[in-house]
Parts: structure tokens; sequence; C-alpha cells
């Protein structure tokens, strides 16, 4: 299997798993703590968002090496993954503006949001 390929498999996998903390963490503070639907997005998207530095980190391009100190490296990642999470969040506050039964699924419109950044993300993260 080709470095490239194993790097979007990789990715592609943490990904899924960020989406799923994503996901969890804003239905669970929205269903559960009543909190509103865009400063829970916040919290999980920040909790996601450093899954995913540290999966990347040390599975999908753990043969690549920044030189950087850890939490250099980190912000270096949320800085850099910022265009993908303004899409990312962009459509998430669309899809809840269209469609009003979406605040009560907010899990749903991150999924969404969450594929619309993944193709920037990734070219990102590669380079």
């Amino acid at each position: 299997m080709t470095r490239l390929r194993q790097e979007l498999m990789g990715f592609a996998a943490g990904g899924l798993l960020g989406l799923a903390i994503d996901a969890s963490v804003v239905q669970a503070l929205v269903g559960w703590a009543g909190w509103h639907v865009y400063p829970a997005r916040a919290v999980s998207f920040a909790f996601a968002a450093t899954f995913t530095w540290w999966w990347n980190r040390h599975v999908t391009f753990r043969h690549r090496h920044s030189g950087r100190a850890i939490h250099a490296e980190w912000l270096g990642w949320v800085v850099l993954m910022s265009l993908g999470a303004a899409v990312n969040l962009g459509i998430y506050v669309v899809l809840l503006k269209l469609f009003e039964g979406l605040e009560r699924w907010p899990a749903v419109a991150v999924a969404a949001g969450s594929a619309a950044g993944a193709a920037f993300n990734f070219a990102s993260a590669r380079t």
C-alpha cells in the first residue's frame, strides 16, 4: 500500500472517530445538559480537534516530525485546520438555520459539516 493511501485511510479513520466525539459531545450538551446548540458545538469541536491532532500525530503521520514542541505543534494544527473548521462550522450553522428540526438533533448537522471540511483538512495536514 502506498504511503498516500495509508495516510488517507488513517486520516479518514481519525476523522470518523473525531466525528463520533464531536457529535456525541454536542448531542449530550444539547440533549442532556440543555445547552444552546452554538456554544455546545464550540466545546464539542474543541474536543474533536484535539483528538484528531493526537490521532494524526501518533497514527496517520507518525513518520513525519514537525520538530516543534508539542504545544506549538498542537497550536499549528489548530491554525492549519481553521479554514476547514470554518467550512465545517458554516455548514453546521446554515443547516440549523434552514432546518429548524435539526436543533433537536444537531449531530446530523455536525456530520454534514465534518464531511465538507474533510478534503481540505487532509490536504492541509499532509503538507
